[in-house]
C-alpha cells in the first residue's frame, strides 16, 4: 500500500496564466546553449572550439574535478560561440542547429542485463549524469559515490507548475524504463500526488520494477506547495544525516534515461509549460534543453509593456532575455509576468487592494474566494531590513527544522551549529516560500547557497 504523507505547512499562490493541456506548434529554434552556471558545483572545462561541428550527445564541456562527467550538446550543429566573462569564466556555449539532426550512437541496451556499474558508465558517457544532483550541498553528483537512495519527485507544486501527467503522455514507458535503470544503482523513492496514484497503480502489475515495491517505492504527498519539492519529500521519507549521500533526479531526466536505453541516442526534449499572466495562450511546447526562447514569445504576449521573462517558476526561476534567453537545463516551465517598475500606486498603503495577493489580512483580498487568480509583478515592495524572529517562515516551511536559526547560523559562519540545525538536508529552493513571505525582504536563497558552498569547501 502506498504511504500517504499529509503536509499542513506551506502556501499555494494562485496566479493567473495556468497552461491549457494542449501542445502549441513552434518553429524549431536556430540556436541552443548550455550554461555551466545551471550545473551547480561544476568547474567547467570546455572541450570544443568555435566552428567545430558536434553531434547531439557530444560533450561541450566537462567537470575539471571529474573529467568523466560530460555535459553534452542537445543538438547537432556548429559551435558558434564560447562566451567568457571576468577571469575567463565560461558563461555559455552556443550551438547553431543543423537543419537535419544527427545524434551520436550509444547503442541500445537491455536494462535487465545491466548491473549498477554498467548503468552508471552509460549515464556518465552519454551526459545524463550532469542532471543528477546530490544532497548534501545540492550540487551535481559525484559518480564515485554510492548513494543511499535516489529521490524522484514526479509532480511540481510551484505556482503555475506544469502537469506531469500531461508531460507523461506518450512517455510512460520511457519513464518507467528510466526508473528501472535507476533502481539498479540503489533504492528509488518516488513522490507523487493523489491524482497520480491511480495512474501508477495501473502499471504496478505489468512492470517488473513496480511489482514487489522493493527497489522503487511510491509515496503520496498531499498539501500545499512546497509538497512537490524533492527536499521536502526527502525530509519526510528518509532524512539526510551527516555522512549520508542521496541523489535527486527530475522526472524528465528519468524519461531522458529511458529514451537513451530504448534508442541509443541522447534526446533532451522536454514538454515545457508556457505560463504567466502576460502570455496570450498559456499552454505547452516541446523544447530541447538549452533552446533559444525567442520563438516562444512571438505573437504570444498580451502586451508590449516591460515584462519579466523567467526560465522556471516565479519563486526559483532565473530571469532571461526575451531575444537571447535560453531554456535552463533543469526547467520545464517558462513564466512571463509584468516587471512592475512603471506602476504608480497613489495612496497604495491605504487602498483596500481586493485584487492583490497577501499572506496576511493586510489587504481585503482575503475576503475573496481562494479560487481568485492574481496578477503579480516582479516588485519586491519594500527594502531589506534586519531579519525578525517572527515565526513567519515556520508557517510555510514543512521541514523538521528551525529555519530562522539555521539561517542565522549560516550568516554567522557557525558551521557546527548549521550542521546541528539541518543544513545537510536543505537546498536554496526549499527557502523560496520563506523568501516570498519574508517581511524583511532578505535574499534567503542566496544565503543558503552561500552556506552550502562554505560547508562544502570546509569538508573538502
Amino acid at each position: 500500500m502506498t504511504k500517504v504523507i499529509k503536509l499542513r505547512k506551506g502556501l499555494d499562490i494562485n496566479l493567473k496564466g495556468k497552461p491549457a493541456k494542449e501542445l502549441l506548434a513552434l518553429e524549431a529554434p536556430a540556436t541552443y546553449s548550455l550554461v555551466p552556471d545551471d550545473f551547480t558545483g561544476v568547474t567547467p572545462k570546455v572541450v570544443v572550439k568555435p566552428e567545430e561541428h558536434v553531434l547531439a550527445g557530444d560533450a561541450l564541456f566537462v567537470d575539471k574535478n571529474h573529467p568523466e562527467v560530460k555535459f553534452v550538446s542537445p543538438v547537432s550543429g556548429v559551435v558558434t560561440e564560447v562566451e567568457r566573462g571576468a577571469r575567463r569564466k565560461v558563461m555559455n556555449i552556443v550551438v547553431a542547429a543543423d537543419a537535419e539532426q544527427k545524434s551520436k550512437d550509444f547503442g541500445k541496451h537491455d536494462v535487465a542485463k545491466m548491473d549498477a556499474k554498467d548503468i552508471k558508465a552509460l549515464l556518465v558517457d552519454a551526459g545524463m549524469f550532469g542532471f543528477f544532483r546530490q544532497r548534501p550541498y545540492d550540487v551535481i553528483a559525484n559518480p564515485d559515490d554510492t548513494p543511499r537512495d535516489i529521490f524522484v519527485s514526479a509532480f511540481d507544486s510551484a505556482p503555475l507548475a506544469p502537469d506531469f501527467e500531461f508531460q507523461l503522455q506518450g512517455e510512460m514507458e520511457h519513464f518507467l524504463l528510466g526508473l528501472t535503470a535507476l533502481s539498479k544503482i540503489c533504492k528509488v523513492q518516488v513522490g507523487i500526488n493523489a491524482r497520480q496514484q491511480e495512474l501508477f497503480s495501473s502499471y504496478a502489475e505489468r512492470v517488473d520494477v513496480l511489482k514487489n515495491g522493493e527497489n522503487v517505492k511510491f509515496y503520496v504527498f498531499q498539501g500545499p506547495h512546497p509538497a512537490g519539492n524533492v527536499g521536502v519529500q526527502i525530509n519526510h521519507i528518509a532524512p539526510v544525516n551527516k555522512g549520508d549521500v542521496v541523489w535527486t533526479v527530475g522526472p524528465e531526466v528519468a524519461i531522458f534515461i529511458g529514451r537513451l536505453l530504448d534508442t541509443g541516442k541522447v534526446d533532451l526534449t522536454r514538454t515545457v509549460a508556457v505560463t504567466g499572466s502576460e502570455v496570450l495562450n498559456p499552454a505547452y511546447v516541446r523544447l530541447k534543453v538549452g533552446a533559444n526562447l525567442k520563438n516562444v514569445w512571438t505573437d504570444n504576449l498580451t502586451t508590449d509593456k516591460k515584462l519579466r521573462f523567467i526560465s522556471g517558476n516565479v519563486l526559483t526561476g532565473k530571469a532571461v532575455d526575451k531575444e537571447k534567453g535560453y531554456l535552463g537545463a533543469f526547467h520545464s516551465q517558462l513564466t512571463v509576468i509584468p516587471e512592475g517598475d512603471d506602476v504608480n500606486e497613489m495612496l497604495g498603503w491605504i487602498a483596500p487592494r481586493f485584487k492583490q495577493f497577501s499572506t496576511s489580512r493586510s489587504y481585503f483580498s482575503w475576503l475573496r474566494p481562494k479560487k481568485t487568480e492574481y496578477t503579480m509583478d516582479a516588485r519586491i515592495k519594500g527594502g531589506e531590513r534586519h531579519m525578525i524572529m517572527s515565526g513567519e517562515y515556520d508557517k510555510v516551511f514543512p521541514f523538521d527544522i528551525y529555519p530562522e536559526y539555521l539561517l542565522k547560523a549560516i550568516l554567522a559562519g557557525d558551521i557546527d551549529k548549521a550542521e546541528a540545525l539541518g543544513i545537510y538536508e536543505v537546498a536554496p529552493e526549499d527557502f523560496a516560500l520563506c523568501e516570498f513571505v519574508d517581511s524583511s525582504k532578505v535574499e534567503l536563497q542566496r544565503i543558503v547557497r552561500e552556506g552550502l558552498d562554505a560547508l562544502r569547501a570546509e569538508m573538502s
